[in-house]
């Protein structure tokens, strides 16, 4: 009996030292985010597992990573304005700061009720955008929460919905198109009214009876190289801890949902707008339909 009641005491006093790892594994608001914006619009609720942002006619509200990144696998559950969002944005993004700027975007356009949302993706490079990707959802992104996801590495960055990729933006640096992986970024995420543009073109606009407009954010998961004074956290932990950080490209799994979300969900991809682009399309469009 004695050395089982010294395997109990030895497997719990195990699980109380793993605590504080697990929960932050989760993610605690208090500890990972700031609300930078709103004027109490933004809301941590339940001990830190939950944060609401909300937006009125005087003002929508925000908050920020308390980490930089350069480089990570990020993580976040959203459940978006429901009901009647039209003119309404989501914004769930990273970005660098100055006035040549990186940003990974996720952007939740909302619509009348019974329409579905538009998410909107795009990648910033040196302060150059014009790289979207539109795609509807296979769910109500307002009955519950849905995870959204970042990969972002030195080879490729993938946008992902319920650990589906929905989108894939490579690093062509080789053939001169510019990638962002030298400036380190913050997660952001805010609700904000953007009804000259946000539905149908901004021909539909933000009906203010129905505010307070509300979305709701948990489980923030950052499993990434932490940038601070200059130095990556990552140079500091094993290769097994950071696998992401060495994905080379989608494996055939995962190509083959990627296609099934551009075959069946996909509205707009600036990459086949010739339209916009009569001098030619973007360099890393062509070189994508080549490969």
């Amino acid at each position: 009996m004695v050395p089982c009641v010294k395997a109990m005491v030895a497997l719990v006093l195990a699980f109380l030292i793993s605590l504080p790892s697990m929960v932050a594994y989760a993610g605690n608001m208090y500890q990972d985010v700031d609300v930078t914006w709103g004027d109490g619009r933004g809301k941590i609720l339940n001990n830190g597992q939950l944060l609401t942002l909300s937006l009125d006619r005087a003002s929508g509200s925000g908050f920020q990573s308390k980490n930089q990144y350069l480089f990570g696998k990020i993580d976040m559950q959203i459940k978006l304005v429901p009901a009647n969002s039209a003119g309404t944005v989501t914004a769930f993004y990273l970005r660098s700061g100055g006035s040549s700027w990186d940003e990974i975007d996720f952007e939740f356009l909302g619509n009348l009720s019974g329409d579905p949302y538009i998410v909107h993706t795009n990648v910033y490079t040196q302060g150059k955008g014009n790289r979207e990707q539109q795609f509807y959802l296979w769910f109500d992104p307002t009955a519950d929460f849905h995870t959204y996801s970042f990969l972002w590495n030195p080879t490729h960055v993938v946008f992902y919905v319920d650990g589906r990729p929905i989108r894939e933006f490579k690093n062509l640096e080789g053939v001169g198109v510019e990638y962002p992986k030298k400036q380190p970024m913050r997660l952001y995420a805010s609700l904000w009214n953007a009804d000259d543009w946000a539905t149908r073109g901004g021909l539909v606009k933000t009906d203010w009876s129905q505010a307070p407009f509300t979305a709701s954010f948990r489980n923030f998961k950052a499993n990434g190289c932490v940038w601070s004074n200059g130095v990556s956290s990552c140079n500091s932990t094993s290769s097994s801890e950071k696998a992401w950080l060495y994905s080379q490209r989608l494996d055939s799994t995962n190509q083959k949902k990627l296609k099934w979300v551009h075959k069946n969900y996909m509205i707009y991809d600036y990459c086949t707008d010739l339209k916009r682009f009569p001098q030619g399309l973007p360099l890393e469009c062509t070189v994508r339909t080549k490969s």
